[in-house]
């Protein structure tokens, strides 16, 4: 047995899978923000009543958690101290020296405050090059002094980060080892070994971020662990990390700062899944929450790994998956500005407490599903019953919007729902068309709660078809953390110039890295037979101030033999990429090693091939309002729906996690995997 969870902004998903059996089973419970261990904690309660079991049955629980995410979002993270090179204080404070913005220098920007302040900075005598060359020797005394006076003003976790410790972590090893003899009660992070990489300040500001989060993430890991094992759970915890991969609770509860993108990752890992299963290898990954929705690109049946993410204003330089994420969701709340009479939707979001009008917690705001409400499009109860709609109350609240802009209920609800999709088509627009991709070129996913309400329209607006619906899209993050693989990244900046380089100097030190990959796939008590180890090159031209990672061929890697094979790819690789090759000596930049343990699959029970006659899915015939105008539209119950059966638009499909909304002009069918396949009429069929 094992259980993926994922904790959102309102609802917490819980996805079930029994190995022997091939059945899954699905549950969702209301987040708690408050401590998101207690919403974790009922919603494993709740899905083992649901699957007959009890919760020591469970083997493993893997769990998505915006934890990380929240504490630096919030600035409610712990008070870090931070040792650096003498006269390199000031490293967090000038950061990049960039404005962010289309303006730059036209615009002013409220710049927010370090997460290490420079009243917890200290700089410490000494000094290294960028080959790791003592420049000048570390003053120990003057060190020890320097750290006793940090440690006893009261902060609760201390980073390291001196110059060029990538190159040469001896001295950050030294304060580290004065540190624990002297204050072992305070954690400590060092930059060699959270992220051995050039760039001071980003190896500081991510080395700093884990220390800001990692006290918070320690209590919350510590809560969960004692939280599961009053309901009786023994299985063991694994955390999800931002590039979709695996970590165990301890090794999350050390280094936090690689689940800063945790939540999204589940979808993006399902949606790779259903594009190598599907026959559909061009994916836009579609997860429409209560709170926010996150988009991502599936190119030949691969997801696109970004070296580097931003929480809030902070970069973090971890590997993640591409995931954009704007503040649009089915909480977000709809207003009208005082300023300028126009109508807007989020990223205010009602959240999990009070939630939407129509949830009947005491929220008083017409939110997104409010106006789903009003359309017809979400039925009066959800969640197989278990939850009840306040119709009216949605109706009033947004009532209250259309009499302010001079709308009907209706009206102002529709235009709550065109805005939210243009914010949401945004996003699309920026993982596609802003990077050369045509997004007619792709399919759509649509899943988390409210995905299938707005993916036809939003498949509609793009010309991206088809929509896939999959069997389980209210828990698909969920899913998606079962499907997960172990993972972790080794690497070693090494800047050298290509010209006359010694293959040897680069073999020699990925048989370091593969030493560290090895041993850490022991610690994760990998099979020997479920292990994977790949390695990477980062390259670039002379002069050019970023890199492209250049995946290396096991055979190459065996034989260790020239690079040449490896600066060709680079030249198209790069040519590809940015439509220009230049003829000047290539630099290497970084060597990296992946190391991966697989998980089994999950293999669900297929629908079963039936009559494709959808009367006998028919519900009810509810009013639901397509072109301006209530329109009778069949609910048709998609449990019933059999391989091949296919539904006429407008319609609408409901099931326990979700509604799907078929608009007029468009059908959809059941493919071989149960995922409904959304198409235009106009596509021939």
């Amino acid at each position: 047995m094992r259980l993926g969870v994922d904790v959102g902004g309102t609802f917490t998903d819980l996805l079930l899978h029994d190995e022997r059996t091939q059945r899954t089973f699905q549950a969702k419970t209301p987040s708690t923000p408050q401590d998101q261990s207690i919403g974790v904690a009922a919603g494993v309660k709740l899905i083992c009543e649901k699957a007959g079991i009890t919760p020591s049955d469970i083997s493993l629980i893997l769990h998505g958690t915006t934890v990380a995410t929240n504490a630096v979002l919030e600035g409610k993270g712990a008070r870090v101290g931070l040792l650096v090179t003498e006269g390199f204080e000031y490293t967090l404070h000038l950061a990049k020296s960039w404005t962010p913005g289309p303006l730059f220098g036209w615009i002013v920007m409220d710049k927010p405050d370090p997460l290490a302040s420079l009243a917890d900075t200290r700089g410490i005598p000494e000094r290294m090059n960028a080959r790791g060359e003592v420049v000048r020797p570390l003053d120990i005394e003057a060190a020890t002094a320097l750290i006793d006076d940090l440690c006893g003003s009261g902060i609760e976790a201390l980073t390291i980060s001196l110059m060029h410790s990538y190159a040469n972590p001896e001295h950050e090893r030294i304060l580290g080892r004065i540190v624990a003899e002297r204050h072992p009660h305070i954690p400590v992070s060092l930059s060699s070994d959270i992220l051995p990489e050039f760039r001071e300040y980003d190896r500081a500001i991510t080395t700093v971020m884990n220390d800001y989060v990692r006290p918070i993430m320690k209590r919350y890991l510590s809560r969960i662990e004692d939280r599961l094992k009053d309901e009786g759970v023994t299985a063991r915890l694994h955390i999800v990390r931002s590039d979709g991969g695996l970590m165990s609770a301890a090794a999350a509860s050390e280094r936090p700062v690689h689940t800063v993108l945790s939540g999204p990752a589940g979808g993006v890992t399902s949606t790779v899944m259903i594009a190598r299963r599907s026959g559909f290898p061009r994916l836009l990954a579609f997860d429409m929450g209560g709170t926010s929705t996150d988009v991502s690109v599936i190119i030949d049946g691969e997801p696109t790994i970004s070296r580097s993410t931003e929480v809030g204003y902070f970069p973090a330089k971890v590997p993640t998956l591409d995931v954009r994420s704007v503040g649009a969701g089915g909480g977000s709340i709809a207003e009208v500005s005082e300023l300028t009479k126009s109508l807007r939707v989020g990223p205010r979001s009602a959240g999990a407490r009070p939630g939407p009008v129509s949830y009947g917690r005491g929220g008083t705001e017409p939110a997104v599903s409010d106006a789903n409400v009003v359309l017809g499009y979400l039925p009066p109860v959800l969640l197989g019953g278990d939850m009840a709609l306040d119709v009216e109350g949605a109706r009033a609240a947004v009532k209250r919007i259309g009499d302010v802009i001079g709308l009907s209920p209706e009206d102002a609800a529709k235009g709550i729902i065109d805005i939210a999709n243009e914010v949401m088509l945004g996003a699309l627009r920026v993982i596609t068309v802003q990077r050369g991709l045509d997004p007619r070129d792709f399919g759509i996913v649509a899943f988390g709660g409210a995905g299938p309400l707005h993916a036809n329209a939003l498949a509609e607006l793009l010309g991206c078809y088809p929509v896939v619906v999959p069997p389980s899209p209210g828990v698909l993050s969920a899913l998606g953390f079962l499907e997960a693989e172990f993972k972790n990244e080794f690497v070693q900046t090494f800047i050298r110039t290509t010209r006359g380089l010694d293959p040897r100097e680069v073999w020699s030190r990925f048989e370091t890295l593969d030493g560290k990959a090895r041993a850490w796939l022991d610690e994760q008590e990998v099979a020997p037979a479920d292990r994977g180890i790949s390695y990477s090159l980062d390259l670039r031209y002379e002069q050019q101030g970023f890199e492209v990672t250049i995946p290396l061929p096991d055979a190459l890697v065996k034989r260790a033999g020239a690079l040449d094979e490896i600066l060709d790819t680079f030249h198209a690789t790069h040519e590809r990429l940015y439509g220009v090759r230049f003829h000047v000596p290539v630099e290497l930049v970084a060597l990296r090693v992946v190391a991966t343990g697989a998980t089994p699959s999950v293999e669900e029970a297929l629908p079963s091939a039936g009559s494709k006659d959808v009367s006998a899915a028919l519900m009810e015939v509810r009013p639901s309002y397509f072109d301006g105008a209530f329109v009778d539209t069949p609910n048709y119950d998609r449990s019933k729906l059999a391989v091949g059966a296919r539904v006429e638009g407008p319609a609408i499909i409901r099931q326990y996690d979700t509604t799907t909304v078929l608009l007029p002009r468009h059908y959809a069918e059941v493919d071989a995997q149960g995922n409904l396949l959304i198409w235009p009429v106009s596509r021939g069929n």
